[in-house]
């Protein structure tokens, strides 16, 4: 995959660049990984410099969804030039009472990830992946790597056919 001005490589290669659950789960996997200077892990400075466009971009947002007393995570994944209906189709859909952003502590420590680089592939197993249909469909996206030094360009069906992932309209 050919995405911006990256220098792409099979990410099995370059373990080195990705958070430890991470090149766990992209073993075997079609991905691959490119190291970019980690101050521009953000995505607007990311597509901005390395030239991929905000709708080759795919963003992942851990989410605490709360009922009951008890809190689940789950994850989604939403072009860069879309938001997430977290308070409205997510939280249905996850059938929380409360929804919020899981707090910066709780996602890096619950996922072994840096806050800026999370992604779906290597989350814990029992966390749902809401992929918004334009994510699905896609035939080539970046996202996070777990770490923020590195990305992965990955194809919307991987991200659809994730053991977890639900696929559904996410964007308001």
């Amino acid at each position: 995959m050919r995405i911006g001005t990256l220098d792409w490589v099979p990410a099995g290669e370059r373990p080195d660049l990705l958070a430890e659950p991470v090149a766990r789960a992209v073993t075997g996997q079609d991905v691959e990984v490119a190291e970019i200077d980690p101050d521009l892990a953000d995505t607007a400075a990311f597509c901005e410099r390395y030239g991929v466009g905000m709708g080759e971009s795919a963003n992942c947002v851990i989410v605490a969804a709360k009922r009951a007393g008890e809190v689940r995570y789950a994850a989604c994944m939403v072009l860069a030039t879309t938001r997430a209906d977290v308070n409205g189709v997510v939280r249905r859909h996850l059938d929380a009472r409360k929804i919020s952003f899981a707090p910066q502590d709780d996602a890096v420590g619950l996922t072994g990830m840096e806050y800026g680089g999370i992604t779906p592939l290597g989350l814990p197993e029992d966390w749902p992946v809401l992929v918004d249909e334009a994510v699905a469909a896609h035939p080539g996206v970046v996202i996070g790597s777990g770490a923020r030094r590195s990305k992965l360009a990955v194809s919307g069906a991987l991200l659809a056919g994730l053991k977890t992932a639900q696929v559904i309209g996410l964007a308001n």
